[in-house]
């Protein structure tokens, strides 16, 4: 493993985040999307779908089991260097979007600093 990667955990599929840097990376292709201080979606392109595109209507009526777009969007997120689709969202319009992982850096680090924690092949694990 690169030394550059050595303080990276694997924090989702497609997410990474260096501790000694604080910041966010694409475990695809090692882009930097921003501060770990930080919501990492706001280094991510976004597409924001027509939910129809997703969800077709089923039957030509009224009710046609499809989402109304002016009650729901879909947010996708993708790494601005390689494209890999990173996250979605289904949001009401105009709700902003959500900060869904958020670490205590802090508390991290004097975790790790102490030997309570070490980081092993990209995962956290609790020293023996």
């Amino acid at each position: 493993m690169p030394a550059e990667q050595q303080n990276r955990i694997r924090v989702t599929e497609y997410l990474d985040l260096d501790v000694e840097n604080e910041k966010w990376f694409c475990n695809r292709c090692g882009h930097e999307l921003g501060g770990a201080r930080e919501n990492y979606k706001r280094g991510c392109l976004l597409y924001d779908r027509d939910p129809r595109e997703i969800h077709p209507p089923l039957v030509s009526s009224e009710f046609n089991f499809s989402p109304d777009p002016l009650w729901v969007r879909i947010v996708e997120f993708y790494c601005p260097s390689c494209g890999v689709q990173m996250e979605t969202e289904y949001l009401p319009p105009g709700h902003p979007l959500t900060w869904d992982i958020e670490i205590d850096l802090d508390r991290l680090k004097q975790r790790l600093k102490t030997g309570e924690f070490k980081i092993r092949k990209q995962r956290l694990e609790v020293s023996e």
